[in-house]
This record gives C-alpha cells, sequence and structure tokens, in this order.
C-alpha cells in the first residue's frame, strides 16, 4: 500500500484547508486510515482517524470541533477537512493506514503504512 498525503499550503489563522490522502496498491487491506502531524521541534501527534466499517471516528482534544475526517462514497481519498486554523496547527501533516485491527486508534505502532507528509503553515 502506498500513501500519497497532498493540500497543504499557508493560510491565516481561520482558515481553512482540505488535506487528501490517497492510496493505491493493496487498498482492501486498510481497516483504518489515521492523520498525524509533527509541529517544529515535536514530537508527531496523533490527529484524527477513522475506521468506516466500524462506523468509529476519533479526535484529538486539540482538533475536536474544527477538524473532520472523512472520505466520499466509500471511496478514495480520504480527506481532512481543518478549519479555524490555528498558529499551532501549522506542522507536517502524514496519513497513516492500519491493516489489521477494527478500532481506529492514536498509536503510531499500530499504524502499517505512512504517507510522505504535507506542510500546513498557519500564519497569525
Amino acid at each position: 500500500v502506498q500513501l500519497q498525503a497532498s493540500g497543504g499550503g499557508l493560510v491565516q489563522a481561520g482558515g481553512s484547508l482540505r488535506l487528501s490522502c490517497a492510496a493505491s496498491g493493496t487498498t482492501g487491506s486498510i481497516v483504518a486510515l489515521a492523520w498525524f502531524r509533527r509541529a517544529p521541534g515535536k514530537e508527531r501527534e496523533f490527529v484524527a482517524a477513522a475506521s468506516w466499517s466500524a462506523g468509529i471516528t476519533t479526535y484529538a482534544d486539540s482538533v475536536k470541533g474544527r477538524f473532520i475526517i472523512s472520505r466520499d462514497n466509500n471511496e478514495n481519498p480520504v480527506y481532512l477537512q481543518m478549519n479555524s486554523l490555528k498558529p499551532e496547527d501549522t506542522a507536517v501533516y502524514f496519513c497513516a493506514a492500519r491493516r489489521s485491527g477494527v478500532v481506529p486508534t492514536s498509536r503510531e505502532n499500530d499504524y502499517h503504512y505512512w504517507g510522505q507528509g504535507t506542510q500546513v503553515t498557519v500564519s497569525s
């Protein structure tokens, strides 16, 4: 499975961006997909995850109510709609996919495939 993240860019605080994660290869093996991010000088952290077969989405407290993970009609790609962006949302955003288990977890080690990351910069 290969993951390709895109859609990053520069936006003012309060603005919106939509990230996309396109999967290719043996995508039928994917059971959950997540977004993580790494801010400058910080560890990579969980943002959001979803398992559509289980009907579960989960979000970090820092983005709850502002970010939405979704996909159209059970198809590729998966999106991360980011609204009301803040300067502290500035980071490289990564998508990740899991091939086993059902629950979309927040633990990096649960994910088997990773995309290359897309930069999001929010100016104040």
